[in-house]
């Protein structure tokens, strides 16, 4: 049996599929997921057996652990939670049995893709592409997700960005926001937004708050991957920043030796502030 699923909407669809084929008795060997568009299945035309019906009556928190695990990039993971939940319904697996290899690696696939929807949230950088004439303004966004996140991550941007209209491109969705309505959309333009004037302002920002002295590269791309870099425009600097930071870090740290103490400071204005008395 062959299951296709939307490309929005998608975990959504998933589990009425879920749900229904568990109520059909449909055992999970015989049911070929995929998205947008029907697999080749070369036993298409052999009857699929069947089983007992199951009804889902699954955690609240284990609802929303699937559902968010069912936007990672792994290509089977429909297959995989159906017969998870039908394990879970049938009281075979029990919900956070991090020793189930199976509920291990959903709760793992959990994990990533809440940090994918966290560093969108955070590395998003709009282009000002507002028309003129036009009463509100408008900007625009291209990101590459690890993960099938946007539909998850897009709300926060319109809470954030209510007062204007734009738009977020991935390689596969988009997200529209005009006249305070968000949409989504498969994503049919994959070009860029054209530079606008403020990355040269963010660039620069950028530089005067780099503080070579806490410098930790590891933890850097830990927050910041690399994979990441080529939409941000002030990494372009992050290179030359690293490579200059010890001779920063020395300058910073002559300056400061050559400077007087606090203590001096402080004599130096109280003798400043009586001469000004006089």
């Amino acid at each position: 049996m062959q299951v296709v699923l939307p490309r929005i909407g998608t975990v959504a669809a998933w589990r009425a599929e879920a749900r229904r084929l568990a109520a059909a008795g449909v055992l999970p060997e015989t049911v070929l997921w995929s998205v947008g568009e029907a697999a080749p299945d070369l036993f298409a035309a052999s009857p699929a057996p069947r089983a007992a019906s199951v009804a889902f009556r699954l955690p609240r928190v284990a609802v929303e652990s699937i559902e968010t695990a069912l936007m990672h990039a792994d290509p089977e993971r429909f297959a995989r939670a159906y017969v998870l939940v039908l394990r879970l319904a049938r009281q075979e697996a029990i919900w956070g049995d991090r020793s189930d290899p199976a509920l291990h690696r959903l709760l793992e696939q959990e994990k990533a893709v809440r940090r994918d929807i966290h560093q969108m949230h955070g590395f998003v950088r709009f282009r000002e592409v507002t028309p003129p004439g036009a009463n509100r303004r408008a900007f625009a966004a291209w990101f590459e997700p690890a993960h099938h996140i946007l539909e998850a991550a897009a709300p926060f941007f319109a809470r954030r960005f209510g007062d204007m209209d734009w738009l977020i491109a991935t390689p596969t969705l988009t997200a529209r926001f005009e006249a305070g309505e968000l949409e989504i959309l498969e994503t049919a333009n994959r070009a860029t937004p054209p530079v606008d004037a403020t990355e040269d302002l963010w660039r620069v920002y950028f530089a005067n708050i780099f503080n070579p002295a806490r410098l930790m590269v590891n933890a850097m791309t830990s927050h910041m991957p690399r994979k990441t870099w080529k939409n941000l425009p002030e990494a372009a600097l992050i290179p030359d920043l690293i490579r200059t930071a010890p001779e920063r870090v020395a300058a910073m740290r002559a300056a400061e030796a050559a400077a007087p103490g606090p203590k001096l400071q402080r004599r130096l204005r109280a003798i400043s502030a009586q001469r000004e008395g006089r």
